[in-house]
């Protein structure tokens, strides 16, 4: 078994609650913003949705300017719908276990450098990169979409164990 097979049944549970949630988001509150410093539901949901892109990412060459000097900056996903939201996660999700399950051994150790404007914002073995970036992060802004969702008044589905939505059953 490999580094990248242990880390699997992690990633795949991450994203079936990710799934989940993104599911509920509904499309008649995507403007919704709890307060004037917030982002938008779009925007919140769009960033969770895009986020296991980074996976791949971070397995293409050892570092990533998203704001290259004198070059094209990355532009945010951006999504209008809510079914567009799932489409950009399913993708990336599919995506980002394809690699995840293709990685090797000796692949996780090699040190990935995100950068923006030529300076480092990140760096670490692609290992961390998966557990850090990638699903500590995805974790903490699916937490903070699921109080959104709250204040909107959607049932939340499962994410680790019942809700007051959804008490008895796992589905």
């Amino acid at each position: 078994m490999t580094l990248a097979d242990a880390m699997l049944p992690e990633f795949d549970q991450e994203m079936k609650a990710t799934r989940a949630v993104l599911e509920v988001v509904p499309q008649a509150r995507l403007d919704f913003r709890p307060h004037s410093k917030s982002s938008t539901l779009l925007e919140l949901a769009t960033h969770v949705a895009e986020l296991p892109q980074w996976i791949t990412r971070s397995f293409v060459g050892t570092e990533l300017d998203v704001a290259p000097p004198g070059g094209e900056p990355l532009p945010p996903a951006q999504c209008n719908t809510a079914a567009e939201i799932l489409q950009l996660f399913d993708r990336g999700a599919k995506q980002a276990r394809a690699t995840l399950a293709a990685a090797r051994d000796a692949d996780l150790p090699v040190v990935w450098t995100l950068k923006a404007g030529g300076r480092k914002v990140v760096a670490m073995p692609r290992a961390g990169m998966v557990r850090s970036f990638v699903l500590n992060h995805l974790i903490h802004h699916r937490g903070q979409l699921t109080v959104y969702l709250r204040l909107c008044d959607v049932p939340l589905p499962w994410v680790y164990g019942p809700t007051a939505d959804k008490p008895h059953t796992l589905t």
